[in-house]
């Protein structure tokens, strides 16, 4: 079975300084449809303005996956961890049982744009962590590039859940295959551009969920570069 999330049809939240889209339910958009995808829980793509962010505030037992796609997004959370995360590069940090954290645009001329995404842990109360990781997956067009994993592997950052999140850069009419394997779910999300699979054409915020559907899938880059994110996940 093949799940179209289209891009238009997401939950919308505008506050000062904040746009934002929600894959899923968050805050005050809310649809039974739509409360996340195996562990997947949250597909936020925020755009804060200028002097914009989150004041600190607690999370706890989520692994939280923060991916720049413009500007720059401050970091700082209670075990100490911090940094300007641009965009490249991918921040990992797992609230285990109990982390306070504030983000603002890093940027102060312009907007930051940026994806937040929440994975449920394989474990509870761990102790809380924090990595920044940059990918250069321009340099890798057309490949699929491991960003997080189970178990670090091929470079990426180690998440606590038995799930991958693959990047790719595709430019225009360029290729990439992935195999689906039947006993896993996936999530495909188009970050940036347009591409198509398989023939059908989605463009940035489009996603499309795979429940037991072991095939293979061709995407391909339509005008501009596109970036696309895949999620390997467990039932």
């Amino acid at each position: 079975m093949i799940i179209a999330r289209p891009a238009t049809e997401r939950g919308h939240a505008v506050h000062t300084g904040l746009d934002s889209w929600h894959t899923f339910s968050f805050g005050n958009y809310h649809d039974p449809k739509w409360m996340g995808f195996g562990p997947l829980r949250v597909i936020n793509e925020d755009r804060l303005a200028a002097g914009a962010g989150f004041p600190p505030h607690r999370h706890a037992n989520m692994e939280i996956i923060s991916v720049v796609l413009s500007g720059a997004l401050a970091h700082r959370d209670s075990t100490g961890g911090e940094g300007v995360l641009r965009p490249g590069e991918v921040q990992w940090m797992s609230a285990g049982h109990g982390v306070e954290h504030s983000e603002y645009n890093g940027d102060p001329d312009g907007t930051t744009h940026f994806l937040q995404i929440w994975i449920q842990p394989d474990r509870v109360n761990a102790e809380p962590a924090y990595k920044q990781q940059a990918f250069d997956l321009p340099a890798h067009a057309g490949q699929w590039v491991t960003l997080v994993s189970p178990d670090g592997a091929d470079g990426s950052i180690a998440i606590r859940q038995q799930a991958w999140l693959r990047g790719c850069v595709l430019p225009q009419d360029q290729r990439v295959d992935v195999a689906l394997d039947a006993s896993r779910l996936y999530w495909l999300h188009v970050a940036t551009g347009e591409i198509t699979v398989n023939g059908h054409p989605l463009s940035a915020g489009d996603a499309l969920a795979f429940v037991e559907e072991g095939q293979m899938l061709t995407l391909a880059g339509v005008a501009e570069s596109a970036e696309v994110l895949l999620f390997d996940l467990p039932r």
